[in-house]
């Protein structure tokens, strides 16, 4: 059994930075961090492969070469294998060029399509884009089965009972394996890398695709694959109105309050 863990590298929350131009993320080097719903995502996994050691981990980013950072972390962790997708051809990928990737990755390191009892986890949404889009749309593209909002996971033979956060309370899902669980924060609480671990991931080579090596053009991903536009990069800007009344034994003061109610409706 393989469990293949999506992850992405975001910018600190307080260093988000966009394009104005291009409508794009700016992604540095510097205060980047794995993104913290992927990171439950990749201790769940590391949770089910202590319980059965037979499974193999494997962590997929797509990013910027610094990424590899990001995936580091993973096998320190105690994922077993990571895989890196990063070319200048994948830069500016909206959600659904970034899925299209994703898939096709997936595809790719399970040999043509995903075995039997395959699971791909990551989390609900990133924190820089809070869309939640890339999980389903990766097992829409892998015609696989979905579970979202997923805070518990029970793998049984050939098929997984999920528990899941829904509006009015939990949901018990059963579903047959292959599929895509994106998870929760309530999952679980991430643990810490060990010594051990940080070795492994430091001598750990870390193969790279581009689209070529995915088999796909340049029309399927970047911007030339991306349907979505950011149209226009704005700071909302502020303006009060303010009118001061002093009270005093004439209640002009309240006598303008009321007005000012009755004008808008509100009274």
């Amino acid at each position: 059994m393989s469990i293949y863990v999506l992850l992405k590298q975001v910018p600190g929350t307080s260093d988000v930075k966009m394009d104005e131009e291009t409508g794009t993320m700016i992604r540095t080097e510097h205060k980047n961090v794995i993104n913290p719903l992927d990171e439950n995502a990749l201790s769940e996994a590391i949770r089910i492969k202590g319980a059965k050691p037979e499974v193999k981990v494997t962590a997929i980013s797509m990013g910027p070469p610094h990424a590899q950072k990001a995936l580091r972390e993973a096998i320190a962790l105690g994922a077993d294998e990571a895989v890196l997708m990063s070319h200048r051809g994948f830069s500016g990928s909206d959600t659904l060029a970034t899925s299209k990737a994703l898939a096709k990755a997936l595809m790719t390191l399970a040999g043509g399509r995903l075995g039997k009892d395959d699971l791909v986890l990551c989390g609900e949404r990133a924190t820089d884009g809070e869309t939640g889009q890339v999980g389903p749309m990766v097992s829409a593209i892998l015609d696989v089965p979905v579970v979202t909002y997923v805070r518990k996971i029970v793998l049984k033979d050939h098929y997984i009972e999920a528990e899941r956060v829904v509006e009015e309370g939990l949901e018990l899902i059963r579903t047959s394996l292959p599929a895509v669980v994106t998870v929760v924060k309530d999952i679980n609480q991430p643990g810490f890398p060990t010594l051990s671990g940080k070795l492994r991931a430091k001598s750990k080579e870390i193969p790279i695709l581009t689209p070529l090596d995915l088999g796909l053009s340049q029309e399927d991903v970047g911007l030339q694959g991306s349907p979505t536009r950011v149209v226009k990069v704005f700071r909302p800007r502020l303006s009060r109105d303010t009118i001061m009344q002093k009270q005093d034994s004439s209640c002009v003061a309240v006598d303008s309050l009321m007005s000012f109610l009755e004008e808008r409706g509100i009274i």
